[in-house]
């Protein structure tokens, strides 16, 4: 062997040793050994040099992505040998849909690997790391990685949060508008029905939010968020409805109480007649001077004791003028019946007495 990187380290009559240094492809081959004896005694061994694949390289990306291209990255080794394997990872999971290539080099003796993915860009994607990984037997479990970080733009995606799920007359409401895109959109735009927002002293906007007060019908609407950047815009919308304030009233009854009164009246007895009465008074209580707003409940509890009370005054009427109808007379004018005026009448009445007290009596 005539070459300067090869040495000849230990030579004996049983072992003859050599060392090659600064190996390459072309000191592939087979080696043979002789030992010159008689009879001449030698070895042969083949030598087979591996080719170390090239770091790998990623073509095909440009930056920025619209959302929705077509995007063909390629990965690229050159010099292996044999042929290395290839494997596509996009945030650390591998990716199993790509093309695997494998050509010849013009030595004839490496191989060039190349592996492409496609894919149609994706809003999801922006920010995620791509990466190509390139094993070999020569690399010693130490495999080579290229890698490239996505970046795609598109249009803002909005969504409108509520900070109040059942707005209710004289409360305040919190319309927050998030939104996101790339690049980051503008100020969002707030509209009411088509149009802008009708009252600016209770409806303040700052930033994304927007803040309502002192909620009455009138805020019933529609309310658009828009935003846009320089890919796009898109908007959503939030339908407010104001609801009645909850009110729990207690409903009072006041039953008006009943008196009974008699009353003892002195009268002449120019007459054979006594009259009687029946006074009913009837108290009007003050029930509701305190309340304030209509209550239907209560206003049906007074309305049906009234008619009550009218019923029971009406009943308790006809039972006294069915008692009392007609004349009689008094134990002082007993005897006079037959007299035929009135002053013979008085004259003949027992006791001779001239008055008498005629009692009446009112029943309630």
């Amino acid at each position: 062997l005539r070459d300067n990187r090869i040495e000849l380290v230990r030579a004996s009559w049983h072992e003859l040793s050599i060392s090659v240094s600064d190996v390459s492809l072309s000191d592939e081959g087979q080696y043979t050994c002789s030992l010159f004896t008689m009879p001449v005694k030698t070895s042969k061994a083949f030598l087979t040099v591996l080719g170390v694949p090239e770091k790998p390289q990623i073509t095909g990306f440009t930056s920025p992505v619209m959302e929705g291209e077509r995007m063909q990255l390629t990965c690229k080794t050159s010099g292996s040998k044999p042929a290395a394997d290839m494997t596509w990872f996009k945030n650390d999971k591998e990716v199993k849909d790509v093309m695997y290539f494998k050509e010849e080099d013009a030595n004839r003796k490496t191989f060039t690997v190349s592996s492409t993915l496609d894919f149609l860009a994706d809003r999801n994607d922006d920010g995620a790391v791509l990466s190509c990984r390139v094993d070999h037997e020569s690399l010693n479990s130490t495999p080579q990685i290229a890698m490239q970080v996505l970046e795609i733009h598109y249009t803002p995606l909005v969504k409108i949060i509520s900070s109040n799920s059942w707005p209710e007359e004289g409360q305040s409401i919190i319309l927050t508008c998030e939104s996101k895109g790339k690049p980051m959109p503008e100020p969002v735009l707030w509209t009411k029905d088509g149009g802008e927002l009708p009252d600016p002293e209770r409806m303040v906007v700052n930033g994304r939010v927007l803040s309502i007060s002192f909620l009455n019908k009138t805020d019933n609407g529609t309310y658009r968020c828009e935003a846009k950047n320089p890919i796009g815009r898109n908007s959503t919308e939030y339908v407010l409805i104001v609801h009645d304030v909850f009110n729990t009233l207690l409903p009072t009854t006041v039953i008006p109480s009943l008196t009974t009164a008699t009353v003892t009246t002195t009268v002449a007895l120019t007459t054979s007649t006594t009259t009687s009465a029946t006074a009913i008074s009837t108290r009007d209580p003050n029930a509701l001077a305190g309340q304030t707003g209509p209550d239907h409940a209560l206003i049906g509890g007074i309305v049906a004791v009234v008619v009550f009370v009218t019923l029971c005054s009406i009943i308790l009427l006809g039972r006294y003028l069915a008692r009392h109808k007609g004349t009689y007379l008094t134990n002082e004018a007993k005897g006079a019946e037959d007299a035929p005026d009135a002053d013979t009448a008085i004259i003949n009445a027992e006791g001779s007495q001239v008055n008498a007290e005629e009692k009446k009596e009112y029943f309630i």
